[in-house]
């Protein structure tokens, strides 16, 4: 496949382009020890672009690899697809301070409470009716022993305030305790495991 050959170095601030519409400019990918499951890159959208074909405008979003076709002789990166298939995959996102993330970028990821305190680690995401609600975080021993938890629980996307590009983290709200009375984490703890 063509997009193989580029290394995310080589496209880092060049603009992103669907037959002549700019979609935004190449800011980079989440750092990740094992690059292999990293398979989107950050884009920042253009503003026009966000209003028009996203739900709600968000400034950065993930650009699926697989989506690259070329780079031009202008230097801009053409993309393989039409924007309808960015806007389907853009539907396709977890939503956090008004950033989108790709599945793959969540994957991995150390969820800690706003005290700076680990949790555990993100090992798949939860949808209801097509929609990313929730993550399943493989949790930390000594949390389960604390807080009587599972070795396995869901936490709602909702219960998330930023995530930490670099470290490689995704910070709760508020403290694990408060996090567990949540309406939405009990409610989404209650669901069976048939989400659609």
């Amino acid at each position: 496949m063509p997009n193989d050959k580029y290394d995310i170095q080589e496209l880092l601030q060049r603009d992103v382009y669907v037959n002549d519409k700019k979609v935004g400019t190449i800011v980079g990918e989440r750092h990740h020890p094992n690059e292999a499951r990293v398979r989107s890159m950050r884009i920042q959208v253009d503003a026009g672009v966000a209003d028009e074909f996203m739900r709600k405008p968000a400034e950065l979003a993930p650009l699926p690899k697989e989506l690259v076709h070329s780079i031009r002789t202008d230097g801009t990166v053409k993309l393989s697809k039409s924007m309808r298939e960015l806007q389907r995959r853009w539907r396709d996102t977890v939503r956090i301070d008004e950033k989108l993330y790709a599945p793959d970028e969540m994957l991995d990821r150390a969820v800690l409470d706003n005290q700076g305190r680990e949790i555990g680690v993100i090992t798949d995401l939860f949808k209801v009716k097509r929609t990313y609600k929730g993550v399943i975080v493989k949790t930390r021993v000594s949390i389960q022993k604390e807080f009587g938890v599972e070795a396995t629980l869901r936490i709602p996307i909702t219960a998330f305030s930023r995530t930490r590009e670099r470290l490689d983290e995704v910070v709760l709200s508020r403290t694990f305790d408060k996090v567990l009375s949540l309406p939405s984490y009990i409610t989404i703890n209650e669901m069976g495991d048939e989400s659609e």
